[in-house]
């Protein structure tokens, strides 16, 4: 059995493709053998979201004396996909995936299993019977979001829902929170369009939108960046945000979210721990390495964002 916490160099490989850069931190004697765990993490991307993921997953490994090697796949399931492939031939302990696509992980997961790799999913949830996830619930995202946004506009107006991409769990079931809380306000859904969690791609999604002539009062984004795409596109309009004008959600609670949230310009978005999503999904894998027990899913609950306590996520 190695000494899982002896303290050793610790590599951080942080790249766009398998390609990675290296960070050393000074070696420190625990009195045992040279032994240290060693952990892949992929990810689909590295986009300001996913990257305060990625820095709770490098934080616990400096923590655990680990070596990490982060890379990122392009978005792309077959990159991935060789990327999990690559950390099993390279003998890694542990692998961590934050899938590109979570209707497609079984390949992963059957890779890691054949080889008696422990695999842990992060942030995003394949849903796979036996094999850990750490996370949140992503339904209640969407509940939160839209609850509030209902509360805001006094249960009245139309509502379009910004979708991230339909091949994650988390854009379906935070769609999903954002038409059960518009109907239980009686609230009509007139239109749900994709912009794959991007900004750019939210503000030509909300420009055609009104281009077109649609009517509406709320805007459910699945997530901040979406959001602010659609803020930024209804300025272009001339249209007034917030409460007597068109109130814009979204999931996150980002640095850029919560300046727009003060601004008042994003009328209320969710926090959604980056950090404890990374630092859980080390620890469920060490535990896994170490023949410990580990439930399917870690919750990492979500917390409404509001201007009465946006000052309580500054800087998470």
């Amino acid at each position: 059995m190695m000494n899982f916490m002896k303290k050793g160099r610790i590599v951080a490989a942080i790249a766009a493709t398998v390609l990675a850069f290296t960070a050393c931190a000074p070696a420190a004697d625990s009195g045992a053998g040279d032994d240290k765990i060693t952990i892949g993490a992929t990810f689909p991307v590295l986009d300001a979201f996913l990257q305060k993921v990625a820095d709770g997953i490098q934080a616990e490994a400096d923590a655990q004396g680990a070596e990490l090697t982060l890379v990122a796949a392009d978005n792309k399931v077959d990159v991935q996909l060789s990327q999990v492939e690559n950390f099993i031939a390279q003998g890694v302990d542990a692998i961590l995936v934050v899938a590109v696509d979570t209707s497609a992980a079984g390949p992963m997961t059957d890779a890691a299993k054949a080889a008696g790799v422990p695999i842990v999913y992060v942030n995003r949830n394949p849903a796979q019977a036996g094999v850990p996830y750490v996370g949140s619930n992503s339904l209640v995202s969407g509940q939160l979001e839209m609850e509030q946004l209902a509360k805001l506009a006094n249960n009245k107006g139309d509502v379009v829902i910004m979708q991230g991409e339909v091949t994650n769990e988390a854009a379906l079931d935070r769609t999903k929170g954002c038409e059960e809380k518009a109907a239980a306000a009686g609230m009509k859904v007139v239109k749900i369009g994709t912009a794959n969690w991007d900004r750019a791609q939210g503000q030509k999604l909300m420009e055609n939108w009104i281009q077109s002539g649609t009517k509406f009062d709320v805007v459910c984004a699945n997530n901040d960046e979406m959001a602010l795409g659609a803020i930024l596109a209804l300025k272009a309009a001339g249209k007034k945000l917030g409460v007597g004008g068109v109130l814009v959600g979204g999931v996150d609670a980002t640095a850029d979210a919560l300046a727009s949230l003060e601004a008042g310009e994003l009328a209320t978005t969710v926090f959604q721990d980056a950090s404890g999503q990374g630092s859980g999904g080390v620890k469920a894998a060490i535990a896994l390495i170490n023949g410990e027990s580990v439930p399917d899913y870690v919750d990492v609950p979500y917390q409404l964002v509001t201007l009465d306590n946006i000052s309580d996520f500054k800087g998470k």
